[in-house]
């Protein structure tokens, strides 16, 4: 019982990238692709909470802890905060394009969309 315990969040993160690829193929709609994009990249999120998280860890803080007291790993903190402004700027930058691609063309279906010109 313990490893499934110890394993339940690389099958939550496995889950939620299997949601998301499931979406990004299944898209009928540019605005449902971009979230479904987000969804899948905030997998990661789940992958870095495990590999920074620690039994009985104490936040990265030294000020007031004694030598030798266990902490988490604030590099992964530090990624979890870059992971999130990327996957924002990301966002932006796709719903960005989707609004021009409405304005030039005046639909959302990625198949409706047969040729791109610049």
């Amino acid at each position: 019982m313990t490893a499934l315990v110890t394993h339940l969040p690389f099958f939550v993160a496995i889950w939620v990238l299997a949601c998301g690829l499931y979406g990004i193929i299944t898209s009928k709609n540019l605005v449902h692709l971009v979230v479904c994009v987000a969804v899948l990249q905030s997998s990661t999120y789940v992958l870095l909470v495990l590999v920074g998280f620690r039994e009985g860890g104490a936040a990265p803080v030294f000020y007031d802890l004694p030598l030798g007291t266990l902490v988490v790993d604030p590099i992964v903190q530090a990624l979890m905060l870059t992971d999130v402004v990327v996957e924002a700027t990301v966002m932006a930058l796709l719903l960005a394009m989707v609004v021009r691609v409405y304005e030039r063309t005046g639909v959302l279906d990625p198949d409706a969309l047969l040729r791109l010109r610049g």
